[in-house]
């Protein structure tokens, strides 16, 4: 069986692609911008906000949890979903460290 190409990069090369494809559809940056404003909430609330059927807001919140932007917590017959401080963290952590590159290269680039 033959490496896929994500072989070729570090974890965390992987984990901040994973995350900043999550955040690559419009759709997910709506419902983390929701999550946001409510703190927590099901999928019917959301489906509720957005312009968006109820299948549809379901795959989008799966992405984002299988990329650790949100997680959700069963509550009776409904999942109560927020935002997951752990992948915005990596994130936060990965942009810190570029920003700080790229201020001690100010001005060094073409």
């Amino acid at each position: 069986m033959g490496a896929t190409k994500t072989d070729h990069f570090t974890d965390k090369q992987n984990d901040i692609a994973t995350l900043a494809k999550a955040l690559g559809h419009p759709a997910r940056v709506a419902i983390l911008d929701y999550l946001l404003r409510v703190d927590a909430c099901i999928c019917g609330d959301i489906v509720n906000e957005l312009p968006l059927a109820q299948a549809t807001v379901s795959q989008h919140l799966r992405e984002l949890k299988n990329a650790g932007l949100i997680k959700g917590s069963i509550e009776g017959n409904a999942i109560c979903y927020c935002i997951d401080e752990k992948g915005f963290a990596k994130l936060q952590t990965y942009f810190n460290v570029v920003s700080t590159k790229m201020e001690k290269k100010k001005n060094k680039c073409c």
